[in-house]
């Protein structure tokens, strides 16, 4: 199981990563999009683990509005070992200051999260595919670049399971 704090984007930006996934997933490639009945929706992860507890983060994190006022601007194509795709967010000091805010005060509050998503580890991206083909791969870049750059206003947070039907959203 994976639960995830997450950064939501803007509408013109959601709908722009959703074409993605349905350009990607018409071409036999599997997205987001097909996982855990379509809950999924574009996001930014700034926190994942095996679990989180949403009432435990949602106090840890009480006073910091959690990606209020970010802009994040993705520009590049990535990949992580197992074939995952993703759309790499540009690293800024605002985003980055931001994470570090966060993951200090769920750590003070002894809230666990996975090594990866720890200042100084993390890779802010947009996750596209968790398993794209291995000779689909190249042809995913190349459709992923298509939508390239993709500037987009972070709108919302929530800590999210899907798997265990878990969408809690932070205040505004």
């Amino acid at each position: 199981m994976v639960a995830a704090l997450e950064l939501y984007v803007d509408v013109e930006a959601t709908r722009r990563v959703r074409g993605l996934w349905k350009a990607l997933e018409d071409e036999g490639v599997p997205t987001l999009a097909g996982l855990l009945n379509q809950k999924h929706r574009p996001h930014v992860s700034l926190a994942a683990a095996r679990t989180l507890a949403p009432d435990a983060v949602a106090s840890a994190l009480d006073g910091i509005p959690v990606g209020r006022g970010l802009r994040v601007d993705m520009d590049f194509v990535g990949q992580f070992v197992g074939r995952v795709l993703w759309l790499g967010v540009v690293p800024t000091v605002e985003l980055l200051t931001h994470h570090q805010v966060v993951h200090y005060r769920l750590a003070e509050a002894g809230v666990e999260v996975w090594d990866l998503y720890r200042p100084g580890r993390w890779v802010p991206h947009c996750t596209i595919s968790m398993r794209v083909p291995n000779p689909s791969m190249a042809a995913a870049v190349r459709r992923c670049l298509e939508v390239l750059p993709l500037p987009a206003a972070v709108i919302g947070a929530s800590i999210t399971d899907y798997a265990n039907d878990i969408a809690h959203p932070l205040p505004n």
